[in-house]
C-alpha cells in the first residue's frame, strides 16, 4: 500500500492510497493489500457514513445474510470500476480499520451508490443495525 498526498484544483489537499489489490470483505469493509479499511461514503469520520448488512456468522438472521451477500457482490463490482480512488482520512475506527472514502471520477462515493440502490443505509453515531425484517428496495 502506498500513501501519497494530492492536491486537486478547487479542493482541499487529500491523501490517496494506492492498492495493488483492492477487494471487498463485505458490503462496508474492503481490503487494500491485506489491510482492512472502512469506507465512509459521503460521511465524515465519527459523524456519518454508511452501514451494510453482515454476512455469514456475523448476520443476525438469514435475511440479513442474504442482503449482505447482495451488498458484498455490488461492492465487489464497484471496486472494479476504472478511476476509483481511495482517499485516506487519517482516522481509525474502533476495530483498528483506517477510515477511507472510495470515490469514482464523477465524484460519487461507493457508499452513496449502495445507499441509493437500497443495499446500505446511512450511519450516524446513534444508529443501531436492524436488518432482520427489512428488505432492500
Amino acid at each position: 500500500m502506498c500513501i501519497r498526498d494530492s492536491t486537486i484544483p478547487g479542493m482541499d489537499p487529500i491523501t490517496l492510497m494506492t492498492c495493488a489489490v483492492l477487494l471487498a470483505v463485505d458490503g462496508d469493509t474492503v481490503k487494500c493489500d491485506g489491510q482492512n479499511l472502512r469506507p465512509m461514503g459521503d460521511g465524515a469520520p465519527f459523524v456519518s457514513g454508511f452501514d451494510a448488512p453482515e454476512i455469514g456468522r456475523f448476520a443476525d438472521c438469514p435475511e440479513e445474510h442474504r442482503l449482505g451477500v447482495r451488498a458484498f457482490a455490488r461492492m465487489s463490482e464497484l471496486l472494479q470500476l476504472p478511476g476509483l480512488v481511495v482517499e485516506e482520512s487519517r482516522e481509525i475506527d474502533r476495530f483498528g480499520r483506517p477510515l477511507v472514502v472510495l470515490r469514482l471520477p464523477d465524484g460519487r462515493t461507493l457508499g452513496s451508490i449502495l445507499i441509493a440502490e437500497g443495499l446500505a443505509v446511512e450511519w450516524t453515531p446513534d444508529y443501531r443495525a436492524s436488518w432482520c425484517g427489512w428488505s432492500a428496495r
